[in-house]
């Protein structure tokens, strides 16, 4: 493929989305961030190592009262800085979350999709992989989400998860992994013929 390829993967705790975006990284031979650009951001800034705790958080009462918000809001511009700064350098890469899909939105390169599963489904991944039993999947489930979602909708003029602002929408649950990679990957080469 020709020319530089982004691909935004945003995704519902417990989907898969994930290793669908680890997995279309190593399919497409392109380069893979997630919480990784943590660790690229404090090689360049020691000082960002204590922010690692705020990835993905949204503003919350409790830390716009005792000053977490400044350093929610700081790590948040810094990811957003970086892979604004990949995709400016004309880099291809896939990335998972940090608003990628609101951050990158100018990039004539970029693909945005969201991985969404079944509630069955997502639950018996998420016990599988923390070891944790229904309720608490559930409650990680509800949690994680609802923190993705707030964030996301902070810095968004749209929700997350609605349709119309990705290229696609898919559930996992339906395919597996292997077979959503497959799906997206295809849906990629398709559009870029």
């Amino acid at each position: 493929m020709e020319g530089q390829l982004i691909v935004s993967i945003s995704r519902e705790f417990g989907s898969g989305g994930h290793d669908i975006a680890k997995k279309l990284s190593e399919e497409l031979d392109l380069k893979f961030y997630d919480k990784n650009i943590l660790d690229e951001i404090v090689k360049a800034n020691s000082s960002a190592e204590q922010l690692k705790e705020y990835d993905e958080m949204p503003d919350s009462f409790f830390g716009k009262k005792f000053g977490k918000k400044a350093a929610e809001q700081a790590l948040a511009r810094m990811q957003f800085d970086f892979i604004h700064k990949r995709a400016e350098l004309g880099e291809s890469f896939v990335v998972v979350g940090r608003c990628s899909d609101v951050v990158l939105a100018g990039f004539d390169g970029l693909y945005s999709f969201f991985v969404r599963g079944d509630k069955k489904q997502k639950v018996k991944r998420v016990m599988k992989k923390y070891g944790v039993n229904e309720n608490d999947a559930l409650a990680l489930m509800e949690l994680n989400d609802k923190q993705r979602k707030q964030y996301h909708n902070q810095y968004a003029d749209y929700k997350w998860g609605d349709s119309r602002a990705y290229d696609m929408c898919i559930n996992s649950s339906r395919l597996g992994v292997d077979k959503t990679v497959s799906i997206l990957k295809d849906y990629i080469g398709q559009s870029r013929k």
